[in-house]
């Protein structure tokens, strides 16, 4: 009985969604974004990843190239600000070249410019939107700032039939938030992270772990090489990792006490079996795995919260419960599989970006910009009021309400196999 009407319930959100989908009307500036003529050049350089892309007024991705320094941070252990920005300094102008080669097209055709302004690495922010305004001066054409955290909230929007509003769960390295996105501009922020972000957590764990040892894990990064060792787990029950503020009644996040919690096993365990230098200790896939869990369950336990004060405030009507998941983080297929079975409970739709669109990139951005100019949003010419912020809020806060609220909400059982 339940599975049929978990599938009813499916039917009538997809029927739905598709008529929400429909625009309401169209202004002069969405009958003049779908020209032919239109193309939207974005960059990305908030991290370290120098990205770029060019869409179309028919939202067709025409060319994308991204610059990875990927293994160049592997080998400090860490994303070092000063590199990074040495390195985006280097590559931008040819990846940029790049990009509009493979379009076919040269800058004399771009409409628009859309670059990452905020939040991000500063010394990082600074080479894509220095090198923005060059070209946007040279060649007189407008920027449009972008919010780095929106577009990766609003890039499943390319593949997918999704209508505001959504409800959307972003985890990074960098972040973890829950927010309702109401329109392309209009986000209203449930939860967000009090300390460390879950893809920051898994980078520092695999790090003191020395996963980087093992031959297969050398070139990943940190969240893939804990979700490939948990995969290899044999009992990931061994170790017992507590939910973060589960007696806490809201949505933010917090995983600086389960990183902790993880160290300390880790470190005994290396006592234990008096590990040396490189060595990795006998159970280390089976810790991972139990990280893996735990985290899982916290993401899951604030989400299901954030469902009920969406329905209890009628943020996202009953007949269009979407869920989109984004960020480097929502690569992992642990975590989403566990998202999957919240939403076949809770009668939501879920969705999450093509894996290559979830981490960093230009096509996002351009993305973001191409929405923002059909609906005539931050296109600007006055580039003196252009500046980079290493932190942005996302939005206007609902937090205090979700506090104040109190919802309790049922812990769903998390599958033990990874």
């Amino acid at each position: 009985m339940n599975v049929l009407r978990r599938v009813m319930c499916s039917q009538f959100a997809n029927k739905v969604t598709r008529q929400c989908f429909i625009p309401k009307h169209r202004s002069s500036l969405d009958r003049q974004y779908s020209n032919s003529r239109l193309n939207i050049l974005g960059i990305e350089t908030s991290c370290d990843d120098t990205g770029c892309a060019i869409i179309n007024g028919n939202g067709k991705v025409l060319s994308e190239v991204v610059h990875s320094q990927n293994l160049v941070h592997l080998r400090y252990g860490g994303i070092i600000p000063d590199i990074a920005q040495d390195l985006h300094r280097i590559h931008i102008e040819p990846t940029v070249s790049k990009t509009l080669d493979k379009a076919n097209l040269t800058m004399e055709d771009i409409t628009a410019i859309a670059v990452t302004l905020k939040p991000g690495l500063p010394l990082s922010l600074a080479v894509g939107m220095k090198y923005a305004k060059h070209l946007g001066r040279r060649y007189n054409k407008p920027i449009i700032p972008i919010h780095h955290m929106q577009a990766h909230a609003l890039v499943a929007r390319m593949h997918h039939d999704i209508s505001f509003p959504f409800l959307v769960l972003l985890i990074s390295g960098g972040h973890c938030l829950l927010a309702v996105v109401q329109d392309v501009d209009h986000f209203q922020l449930l939860g967000e992270s009090m300390d460390c972000a879950p893809g920051e957590v898994f980078d520092k764990v695999a790090r003191r772990m020395k996963l980087r040892n093992v031959p297969e894990f050398s070139k990943l990064s940190g969240g893939q090489a804990v979700e490939a060792a948990a995969a290899k787990a044999t009992n990931p029950h061994m170790f017992k990792l507590p939910l973060p503020l589960s007696e806490y009644k809201d949505c933010n996040f917090s995983l600086n006490g389960l990183k902790t919690s993880v160290l300390y096993h880790l470190h005994r365990k290396e006592v234990e079996h008096k590990i040396v230098a490189h060595e990795l200790i006998p159970e280390v896939n089976d810790l991972c795995a139990a990280m893996l869990m735990a985290t899982t369950r916290h993401l899951v336990h604030r989400t299901r919260r954030a469902m009920v004060f969406c329905t209890e405030n009628n943020l996202i009507p009953e007949n269009c419960k979407q869920l989109v998941v984004s960020g480097g983080v929502a690569c992992n297929n642990y975590i989403f599989s566990a998202l999957q079975m919240l939403c076949n409970e809770t009668c939501y739709d879920i969705y999450r970006p093509y894996p290559k669109l979830c981490t960093d990139n230009g096509v996002m951005i351009a993305w973001n910009g191409f929405e923002k100019w059909k609906k005539g949003l931050d296109i600007t010419t006055d580039f003196s009021t252009l500046d980079i912020e290493a932190s942005s809020p996302l939005g206007e806060s609902l937090i205090h309400q979700v506090r104040d609220a109190k919802i309790s909400t049922k812990m769903m059982k998390i599958k033990s196999s990874i």
